[in-house]
């Protein structure tokens, strides 16, 4: 169940591509005004009906400065994100990793709060798989993915006298540039399709229901929840 967001006002960080531009376009389909914020170096063609600006999740004081913008808020996506293969025993590395996906998700959701709060808003974070097992070549991406989970929760319980429910996605293996190198491998990307009960990667699109649904009436007692969307991944 998608829901008729008409009237509601829509932001989504790492929304200039990949999971978080196909769940602004959801968005937008479902009547919502909607802002995504990504870095430079994006495909103007992609982003037809969607207002965009640049931002880096790492200075709060640009964060502080787009979410002040917003007359209201009803929904804010955490989706900025990044991922560095085999260079995340690096210690400059990892803190990098971790100061734009957990810490990233940490200040756009405190600059939205009072926002949020004013309409009763949500929040849906970007978990992945790798919240819930671990990641020998990426001990960042997997660190800062806990990480969100355990933020997801806690914000929940901190932010429900507030109104405001979060939630998280924990999408499984996704057809974007972030797994593009684990696509190209043959070995691995075999792995992953022997263990994926569906079979097949998959795709931006398969998040944007879910999304929309946790943010709609229809899950107005959801909260808290992480929720995997990974075409049967986890249970096999």
């Amino acid at each position: 169940m998608r829901g008729d967001f008409s009237g509601r006002t829509v932001f989504v960080t790492g929304g200039t591509s990949g999971i978080g531009l196909a769940i602004a376009h959801g968005f937008r389909s479902s009547g919502a005004k909607v802002m995504v914020a990504g870095l430079p170096n994006h495909n103007e063609s992609e982003l037809q009906g969607l207002e965009v600006t640049e931002l880096n999740v790492t200075d709060s004081m640009a964060v502080e400065s787009v979410v002040s913008k917003f007359d209201r808020l009803d929904v804010l996506v955490n989706a900025a994100g990044m991922i560095r293969r085999g260079e995340e025993h690096d210690l400059a590395v990892f803190q990098q990793v971790l100061d734009v996906n957990l810490n990233g998700t940490m200040r756009v959701s405190m600059a939205a709060c009072e926002k949020l709060a004013a309409v009763g808003g949500c929040v849906v974070n970007i978990a992945s798989m790798l919240s819930f097992f671990g990641g020998g070549l990426v001990p960042a991406y997997s660190a800062s993915k806990g990480g969100i989970a355990q933020l997801t929760k806690s914000l929940a319980i901190s932010w429900a006298p507030k109104g405001i429910r979060v939630n998280a996605i924990a999408p499984g293996w996704i057809a974007t540039p972030l797994t593009q190198a684990l696509q190209d491998d043959p070995s691995r990307a075999a792995a992953v399709l022997a263990r994926t009960p569906m079979a097949r990667w998959g795709t931006p699109k398969d998040i944007v229901g879910p999304a929309l649904f946790l943010c709609s009436d229809a899950a107005a007692f959801i909260t808290g929840v992480v929720l995997p969307v990974d075409g049967g991944y986890l249970i096999s």
